[in-house]
């Protein structure tokens, strides 16, 4: 932001140079048939350049305006992505948690009829914890876009 308001004063600057050389070569030109005066040469100098200040100054308070209302905007969408990412990976692990509840209740009593199904009830329950991960991983995905 400072460079842009550096570059808009180097501008004006400018600006202001060329103005009063063309001023003053106007005023001093013998083919004028009204010729000006060296005060009224001068006062057209300081109201240009007080004009330009007055600009610069304006648009670089709109600039610092427009800056800090898209800095309260960008906070207020941080704020509801972190709530969104809560949210999410919440809900998932509440979820993961009835899931493997479930799971590891039937598990148990299955295995202890036939423990040949102890592999096949590990991997349902690996499974159901997928469902926490899942919501991590969304809420990661979350907080990266903003």
């Amino acid at each position: 932001m400072k460079k842009k308001y550096l570059l808009k004063v180097l501008v004006v600057v400018i600006f202001m140079i060329v103005a009063v050389v063309n001023v003053k070569s106007y005023a001093t030109s013998k083919t004028m048939a009204n010729s000006i005066s060296q005060d009224e040469v001068q006062t057209m100098i300081d109201s240009s350049i007080q004009n330009a200040v007055t600009e610069t100054i304006t648009n670089f308070k709109a600039e610092q305006e427009a800056s800090a209302e898209a800095n309260e905007d960008s906070s207020n969408t941080s704020g509801i992505a972190m709530i969104a990412a809560a949210l999410a990976t919440g809900l998932a692990c509440i979820g993961a948690g009835i899931a493997v509840a479930v799971v590891a209740s039937s598990a148990i009593g299955a295995v202890s009829e036939n423990p040949s199904l102890l592999g096949k009830t590990i991997i349902l329950a690996g499974l159901a914890e997928g469902i926490a991960i899942y919501g991590l991983i969304i809420s990661i995905m979350i907080l990266n876009k903003f």
